[in-house]
């Protein structure tokens, strides 16, 4: 809310104490979260970057864990509309395409385009692994506008 207020100040510093108080090791769910919304309050992309590359790792080390616990029937569970499901695992898996849109950002913002690129791809797979729904679409549309930002860029260079 402070963030979206446009306190982004306050909103990183209360950030940060949930950050040091979950800790390097605390539970890879809630790392991920913070640090996918700590990036957008960061006034450094090099710094908003380092923070989606924590989130991304966070989901991805989260996943390969639970994974075998969680059997093959999970991974079939579909996601309807966002990462908002039951299973912590299922809303990482939702995540993801957020995460890579997010990081595709990051990299466009820095002039690494080719990057961008490849975190684009990523966020289209995940995206199209979701179910039909808005939280889909509006990915499917994101993915577009900065695909088409990234090709006029790369157009002007």
């Amino acid at each position: 809310m402070l963030h979206r207020a446009g306190d982004r100040e306050e909103a990183r510093n209360r950030l940060t104490e949930l950050w040091d108080e979950i800790g390097p090791h605390g539970d890879a769910f809630h790392r991920c979260t913070l640090a996918h919304y700590m990036a957008d309050t960061q006034d450094d992309p090099k710094d908003e970057l380092d923070w989606d590359l924590k989130a991304l790792a966070a989901a991805e080390g989260y996943v390969t864990e639970r994974a075998a616990d969680t059997g093959a029937a999970l991974g079939a569970t579909s996601v309807a509309d966002g990462p908002g499901p039951r299973h912590p695992l299922i809303a990482l898996r939702a995540f993801f395409p957020s995460l890579h849109l997010s990081l595709a950002t990051d990299y466009a913002g820095l002039d690494r385009l080719a990057d961008a690129r490849a975190q684009l791809l990523r966020a289209r797979a995940s995206a199209n692994a979701l179910a039909d729904g808005e939280y889909r679409q509006g990915l499917r549309e994101a993915i577009e506008r900065l695909e088409s930002r990234i090709d006029g860029e790369a157009g002007r260079s």
